[in-house]
């Protein structure tokens, strides 16, 4: 079947962001929103630390030319799960690289659809494994918790699904079009999808703190899950997307 919305070609290909930062666009998937299958492209990040080892942000479905691309790089050591509906592809990955450890987000080993096995959960502190170089935040809610990431030397800011920006012209529906303007993931305001937003009604302050520490880092950029990511002015649409709580 053909995809819904237009990926971002090149696919499963490490695209440069910064020094030792890069993407990695991946194919669509369907997910389950509000009773319907929604088309969601996908995006890993990956950073290579100052000893040289790969540190890879929500792993997108196995590929046997993005992992040689991916090796080429340094050693996959760390796979990250960011939040409680990020981590699909995760065991692939770890079974591929069973010296790789797996940190996943608070209360993902409960939600988790599948068989997941975490060497660590994450936390609002950064581990001392990459202590220094990347920071991080955790956001909790009912619907989702998530934790979030800045590496310093690149000043980019890792967000999973706590902003989504869809752009219109890249979705082959006109359903899909009105359920994402609905959801206010519409670029060029992409946000929290409403849903979200009201599954946080317990956890404002605690969400508001964490994007007052994210604005805090003065993030030059800010990498998406889905959809068009922030190449520049990182704060100022901190602040846009994140008006329902601020």
């Amino acid at each position: 079947m053909d995809a819904i919305y237009q990926g971002y070609a090149p696919l499963n290909v490490p695209k440069p962001v910064a020094d030792d930062i890069w993407i990695v666009d991946g194919p669509e998937i369907k997910f389950n929103y509000l009773g319907l299958h929604m088309p969601f492209p996908t995006r890993m990040t990956a950073i290579r630390l100052k000893d040289g080892s790969l540190w890879l942000h929500s792993p997108i479905a196995l590929d046997e030319d993005l992992i040689a691309a991916l090796e080429a790089l340094g050693p996959i050591r760390f796979l990250i799960a960011p939040n409680t509906l990020h981590y699909w592809y995760v065991p692939e990955w770890k079974a591929r690289f069973p010296e790789a450890a797996v940190y996943g987000a608070p209360g993902l080993a409960r939600a988790a659809k599948r068989p997941l096995a975490l060497d660590h959960i994450l936390g609002g502190e950064a581990p001392e494994a990459w202590a220094g170089e990347i920071d991080q935040v955790l956001v909790p809610g009912n619907l989702l918790t998530e934790v979030d990431f800045f590496h310093r030397a690149s000043s980019t800011l890792i967000l999973t699904d706590l902003i989504e920006n869809f752009e219109l012209d890249r979705m082959h529906s006109r359903f899909y079009k009105l359920a994402m303007r609905w959801a206010g993931t519409a670029d060029p305001d992409g946000r929290t999808p409403i849903d979200m937003q009201f599954s946080f009604l317990g956890y404002r302050d605690k969400v508001r703190k964490a994007v007052q520490q994210m604005i805090a880092w003065a993030p030059e950029r800010i990498i998406l899950a889905h959809g068009r990511w922030y190449e520049k002015d990182g704060v100022a649409e901190l602040k846009r997307a994140f008006r329902w709580v601020l």
